[in-house]
C-alpha cells in the first residue's frame, strides 16, 4: 500500500482532488460529504507529503492560493482575476510540489499537462456558476403571487397544496377548502401561500 501511496503520480493525483473538493466545500459549505471527501482524500496526501521529498516553495504555494480563492468568493467585481490567481498557484504548486531530479517535477509530465488543463477549466467553469447561481435573484417576484388564482390540488386547512401561477406550492387557509376549488392568494410568508376559496 506505501509504495502506491508514495508514487508521485498517485500523490498528485490525491492532492488535486482533496484541492478540488477543499474548494467546492468553501463554496457551498454545510453538506458534510464534501468536507469528510475532503478530509479523507488530502490526509491520503499529507501521508505522502509527510514521506515524499518536497518543495517547500510549492507547499506555500499551495496554502497562499486558498486565500485569492476566498477572495473570488467574497468580491463580484474582481472574482475572475482572484479566481484565476488561485488556479495558477493551485497548478504550479500541485505539480512542482514533490521534489524530482533537478528542476523537474517528480510527477509525469503530460499527467500535469493534463490534470491542470482539466481542473483549471473544470475550477473556472464550475465555481464561476455555482457562485453565479448562488447570488441569483429568483426569477419570478415572490410578492406577485398575492392575488393571483389558482387550484386547491389537497384539501387545505392547516397545511395542502394549491397549484398557482403554474406551480405547486404549500398553501394554508382559515377555512377547509376541498381539493379542486378555486382559490385566490390573500398573503405570502416565506414560500407558504395563504389562500381563500373563491365561490362559483
Amino acid at each position: 500500500m506505501d509504495t502506491v501511496l508514495l508514487n508521485p503520480n498517485i500523490a498528485y493525483l490525491f492532492l488535486v482532488s482533496g484541492v478540488l473538493l477543499t474548494f467546492f466545500a468553501l463554496v457551498t459549505p454545510g453538506t458534510g460529504f464534501l468536507e469528510v471527501g475532503a478530509f479523507f482524500v488530502m490526509a491520503l496526501a499529507g501521508y505522502a507529503i509527510y514521506n515524499l521529498p518536497i518543495h517547500l516553495w510549492a507547499l506555500i504555494l499551495l496554502g497562499v492560493s486558498v486565500i485569492p480563492f476566498v477572495m473570488a468568493i467574497r468580491s463580484t467585481t474582481k472574482r475572475g482575476l482572484y479566481l484565476s490567481s488561485s488556479i495558477v498557484g493551485v497548478v504550479i504548486g500541485s505539480a512542482y510540489l514533490f521534489r524530482g531530479e533537478g528542476l523537474a517535477p517528480a510527477v509525469n509530465i503530460f499527467l500535469v499537462i493534463i490534470v491542470s488543463l482539466l481542473m483549471g477549466g473544470f475550477l473556472w467553469f464550475v465555481i464561476i456558476k455555482t457562485l453565479e447561481a448562488l447570488e441569483a435573484r429568483p426569477s419570478h417576484d415572490l410578492d406577485a403571487l398575492t392575488g393571483r388564482i389558482g387550484e386547491a390540488k389537497t384539501e387545505i386547512h392547516d397545511e395542502g397544496s394549491a397549484q398557482i401561477a403554474g406551480e405547486l406550492w404549500t398553501a394554508r387557509s382559515e377555512n377547509l377548502i376541498l381539493a379542486g376549488s378555486r382559490v385566490r392568494v390573500t398573503k405570502r410568508n416565506g414560500f407558504i401561500l395563504t389562500v381563500e376559496e373563491i365561490e362559483e
